[in-house]
């Protein structure tokens, strides 16, 4: 039917009547609006008359107290469908302040000329709704509005056929109908047409955690934007947290991205996500109930989160809802004839390289589907609540398979096996698992529970109760796919577990780069500190798994190692000889105790003794100390170094120290002046009062430019007993009286370190590391060496020379004069060969010059040395 138009005069004429009057027609089910006087939009609080017909197309009850939307719109169907009398009473939301007015409606049916039936419907204010809020003396003085209050009281008990109560939206079977004629409607037009499906996700708990009241609010609230978005005509409530709409498909996404948002803001924020299955109409001509039971298999897909979101039902989701039942109605068959096999997956000991346990894996062979993965069955036996009879039957298979084992006289190592959420919902799970390990012979730590973190769920206090219990009992709890989801962390806290299983994610971002590394490290060392034993599945390369072993990563798994096989080919590659092989039972407790040692951390060179732990450290002591002038102060500090220092010196850095304070520590002192005054990275050597020596490291960070203040890093590394034999650094100290500087010389690599000393010092630090020794040697002559020697010197420092010179005497001596300090000084170059390695050690020492005048260079030496390469800035 077509939109009957008015001509102008008379449209001018109904707008400008002052009585509240409009004028509807019932086109395709649907009401639409074709006029609306002035005093229509002065009794409803419209300035905009486009406005008010838009609300009336498309949301007409939006300020119908809910109570009464739906009986309204059902006398409001009945009067166009039926030609029954319009006369309701109704509250709407006053515009000029809180509260409602109560209206009286009346209409009538006018037919025109050509026999097109239009609706009039005249609107009376009949005042202020006296709900509970109103006082009683107000109700007395007003008969009438006692009388309608009453009326309304009534009226609202009323079961409405064609509208829902709560929401006003047409009820399931009206919208049906109203659906239906709008498909053929857009079909007709050349649109395609959607069907939706909506769910409100996690209604239950909304209404557990603030009551039904407020549920209620929520689902009103949710109904007004639905009739906003999609109009009031083309959406309902089916019941509960569910709802249908339909709509064009074409700029379907974006009405959906706006809907989201505006549900999202709705009852202050304190709304839900929203799933929504989508079914296109082009898609099968099928009933419109038929369309929606599809949209609801396309919302059922939709994964539960935070967020939400859609699905199109299609081919493919089809084909999943076919599998789906196909597997749900032939789990008993497949477990009966076997089609279900379990094979098993060998976890290996990474220090011992042996198998130490053995997880078992469901594979389902079907007659007719061929082979059908984990993913492709486990989803829906989860679905169907029918995952126990799956778990306990790969249990009975593990457990015939150990009873085998013995037979065929092999190692029985644990087995593990995986458990879903809804294991526990069907069955006594933990009693189910001890019956049958127990009246099967089976040790109970001979099985491990593997459980991952989506398992818990919501319900972490009942899934924690049953891990105790399966512990209590004798079984290991494992966490599965650790890292997986986003409260690992939080779970590893609250919830007991043996071992750690590191979901295989991690050995993908272990080949992309170094923060992978970084983080597995660190995550490695927390399982260990928290007494957790630890394994990484997905390890497919050998370099993966030297990692991990250096790690402390205690098992290894994966298919560097082998895939999933059955008993079957275990027991033919055990024939073979080419099995892996088992751990001897015996060793596991040492095997588990050397793999779980981290050579990352620090840590794992502290004893558990407390006097090794005085002077040995769990982490390295490292401070950030502040020198200005002969004063400093310590900024930052890890608790190593608190410790260091209070113990070794009496100072407390409990707190961050807010003033400079004079140096008092000589080995403080020399330490950090020395970097400051000489940058680079230096290494020290100091015996403390108490006679311990300590051996530390310190880096100037920074300068500031401001006020002279220098920022250095200083590390203790490590300290000695006052007895023990004399260090390094004491040799290096007594040289560094004699030599300036002191090179130790890589003849493989020709790299080299430079150890220097300031003249008149007894300081020998680490100056800098540097490569091409001999080529850096001729490129710093011309700085340092005095013109007159740099010819011989240069063609007698040479590589050849200096290792002809060593083979024949086992020392390369040459002398010349130095210009880097002023004035000409000699110097005496000494070199020989070092024990262990192709090494040579190089020392360049300055000699009084009035004792060498009468040494004159050797004019004739073709040999070239090469101390000054080293310390070109000299």
């Amino acid at each position: 039917m077509e939109r009957y138009r008015f001509t102008e005069q008379e449209k001018e004429l109904l707008e400008h009547l002052q009585q509240p009057l409009a004028v509807y027609q019932f086109i395709d089910r649907r009401v639409v609006t074709l006029a609306l006087s002035d005093g229509f939009c002065r009794l409803f609080g419209y300035t905009d008359r486009e406005e008010a017909v838009r609300d009336m197309d498309h949301d007409m009850y939006r300020d119908t107290h809910p109570d009464d939307a739906g009986r309204v719109a059902d006398a409001a169907v009945r009067f166009a469908e039926e030609d029954e009398p319009y006369d309701v009473v109704y509250r709407s939301r006053a515009k000029d302040g809180p509260g409602y007015r109560v209206i009286h409606a009346r209409g009538e049916h006018v037919f025109t000329e050509n026999g097109i039936r239009l609706a009039h419907v005249w609107y009376m204010d009949e005042g202020t709704y006296a709900g509970e809020d109103v006082s009683t003396d107000f109700q007395r003085s007003d008969p009438l509005n006692q009388v309608l209050t009453n009326a309304l009281h009534e009226a609202s008990i009323l079961k409405s056929s064609r509208y829902d109560s709560l929401t006003g939206l047409p009820s399931m079977n009206y919208f049906f109908e109203l659906a239906e004629a709008e498909k053929q409607a857009m079909t007709a037009a050349g649109e395609e047409a959607v069907l939706m499906y909506l769910d409100l996700n996690g209604m239950k708990y909304f209404n557990h955690r603030n009551g039904f009241a407020e549920g209620d609010r929520l689902l009103r609230a949710f109904a007004g934007v639905m009739a906003r978005v999609f109009s009031h005509e083309n959406c309902c409530h089916i019941g509960a947290d569910r709802f249908a709409a339909c709509s064009k498909k074409k700029g379907l996404e974006e009405q959906l991205r706006l809907f989201f948002q505006e549900a999202g803001k709705i009852n202050g924020g304190n709304s839900l996500p929203v799933r929504v299955g989508i079914y296109p109409v082009t898609m099968e001509d099928v009933p419109v109930s038929m369309a929606y039971d599809r949209a609801k298999i396309a919302c059922d897909t939709v994964r539960k989160t935070d967020a939400s979101g859609f699905r199109y039902y299609n081919d493919r989701l089809r084909n999943e809802i076919r599998r789906r039942q196909y597997i749900q109605t032939h789990i008993d068959q497949a477990i009966a004839e076997k089609w279900i096999q379990v094979y098993y997956q060998p976890i290996v000991r990474a220090v011992s390289g042996k198998v130490c346990d053995e997880e078992a894996l469901a594979r389902w062979i079907d007659p007719s589907e061929g082979f059908l993965s984990p993913a492709e069955f486990i989803p829906y036996l989860e679905d169907g609540g029918m995952i126990y009879k799956l778990d306990l039957y790969v249990l009975e298979q593990v457990l015939e398979k150990i009873r085998n084992t013995r037979r065929e006289g092999l190692s029985v190592v644990p087995h593990s096996i995986n458990l879903s959420r809804s294991d526990f919902d069907a069955c006594d799970m933990v009693e189910e698992i001890r019956k049958r390990v127990d009246d099967a012979g089976v040790s109970r730590d001979r099985i491990s529970i593997e459980i991952t973190e989506s398992v818990i769920g919501s319900d972490a206090d009942f899934i924690r109760e049953q891990i105790v219990r399966f512990r209590e009992l004798g079984f290991p709890v494992w966490m599965d796919d650790f890292g997986s989801g986003y409260s690992s962390l939080d779970v590893l806290q609250s919830i007991p577990f043996d071992l750690v299983k590191f979901d295989m994610s991690f050995m993908r971002k272990l080949d992309e780069g170094e923060k992978g590394r970084i983080i597995l490290t660190n995550l490695m060392k927390m399982a260990t500190s928290l007494q957790l034993d630890t394994v990484c599945e997905g390890v497919e390369t050998e370099a993966q798994a030297h990692f991990l072993l250096e790690i402390g990563c205690s098992k290894l798994q994966g298919y560097h190692y082998c895939r999933p096989i059955p008993y079957s080919e275990i027991l033919e590659r055990n024939r073979l000889g080419i099995q892996i092989g088992y751990e001897d039972p015996s060793t596991s407790g040492y095997y588990s105790n050397v793999g779980q040692v981290n050579l990352y951390d620090p840590g794992m060179i502290a004893g558990d003794e407390e006097n090794l732990l005085h002077n040995t450290f769990d982490t390295i002591p490292m401070g950030i100390i502040e020198i200005r002038g002969e004063t400093s102060r310590v900024v930052r500090c890890n608790q190593a170094y608190r410790d260091f220092m209070g113990r070794r010196f009496g100072i407390d850095l409990s707190n961050p120290e807010q003033i400079f304070r004079p140096i008092r520590s000589v080995f403080m002192r020399n330490m950090v002046k020395a970097c400051r005054d000489q940058g680079g990275r230096m290494y020290f050597d100091e015996t403390l009062p108490d006679g311990f020596r300590v051996h530390s490291f310190a880096r100037r960070i920074a300068s500031s430019p401001l006020n002279g203040t220098t920022a250095v890093l200083a590390a203790v590394l490590s300290q000695t007993e006052p007895d023990e034999e004399t260090s390094y650094v004491d040799i290096a100290r007594a040289l560094a009286a004699d030599y300036y500087n002191i090179y130790v010389v890589d003849l493989d690599t020709e790299r080299f370190i430079e150890y220097s000393s300031p003249v008149g010092k007894d300081v020998m630090a680490a100056e800098r590391h540097g490569v091409r020794f001999f080529d850096a040697a001729r490129e710093a002559t011309a700085i340092r060496i005095y013109q007159e020697d740099r010819k011989w010197f240069v063609n007698a420092f040479t590589r050849e020379n200096v290792l002809r010179e060593l083979e024949r005497f086992g020392v390369f001596t040459r002398t010349y004069r130095l210009i880097d300090t002023g004035t000409p000084t000699y110097a005496t170059m000494k070199l020989t060969r070092m024990p262990g390695g192709n090494r040579i050690i190089l020392g360049v020492s300055l000699t009084d010059c009035r004792e060498r005048q009468e040494a004159k260079p050797e004019k004739e030496a073709v040999y070239p040395p090469e101390p000054e390469v080293l310390s070109p800035a000299r």
